[in-house]
């Protein structure tokens, strides 16, 4: 299987436009691991539990490639989005029992301060900023952070897939999860200067 790292020059337009070509999965074994913490802070944002938002991450990957398979969508990272709100929108209402009114975004806050926590950021733009931040971690780091939120992996299993000990996965993690906030609050501290 094609991995996502060697893989960084295809961007996500053309990894689409190749699936829709050949039809081979692997296009999207390469596209849909850069939006696991995009997609983890948006259900994040509306579940408000780091668990179930874990499992709507994998709900909204699994729903993603049956949606592929019927119909070409041109601006995936708008698509990938709406179809993760409109899971977490779901599922709120099921969990209610009643028709869900829609959260807004300055209610709800996400758990450690993974993404920024700045309200004034539109969605999309946070979701740019942590796709970019994520291509800047080093490899430990991204890996263990896309086997962890992505795969769903326990310490054990990323130490037996990646022959890290376990005190390095979760520094990885840890380390990863820090270094992206520092990512994303610089970016902003820069943008305030500016203005």
């Amino acid at each position: 299987m094609m991995r996502s790292d060697k893989h960084a020059e295809f961007s996500d337009q053309q990894l689409l436009e190749n699936y829709y070509q050949d039809g081979k999965a692997e296009w999207l074994g390469i596209l849909l691991p850069r939006y696991t913490l995009l997609l983890l802070g948006v259900c994040m944002k509306y579940l408000r539990n780091e668990e179930e938002a874990k499992d709507c991450v994998q709900q909204v990957f699994l729903k993603a490639i049956t949606e592929l398979n019927k119909y070409k969508v041109d601006y995936f990272k708008a698509w990938i989005y709406m179809v993760a709100k409109n899971h977490c929108l779901m599922k709120i209402r099921d969990k209610q029992g009643r028709q869900s009114v829609e959260i807004k975004d300055h209610h709800v806050q996400t758990t450690d301060e993974l993404l920024d926590g700045n309200p004034h950021i539109e969605k999309d733009e946070l979701l740019s900023r942590m796709s970019n931040a994520l291509e800047h971690l080093n490899d430990e780091q991204k890996q263990c952070i896309i086997l962890f939120y992505l795969e769903k992996r326990s310490y054990q299993e990323i130490v037996e897939r990646t022959g890290y000990t376990l005190m390095q996965v979760k520094s990885h993690i840890q380390n990863g999860k820090r270094n992206l906030k520092i990512m994303l609050e610089k970016k902003r501290e820069g943008e305030n200067k500016n203005r």
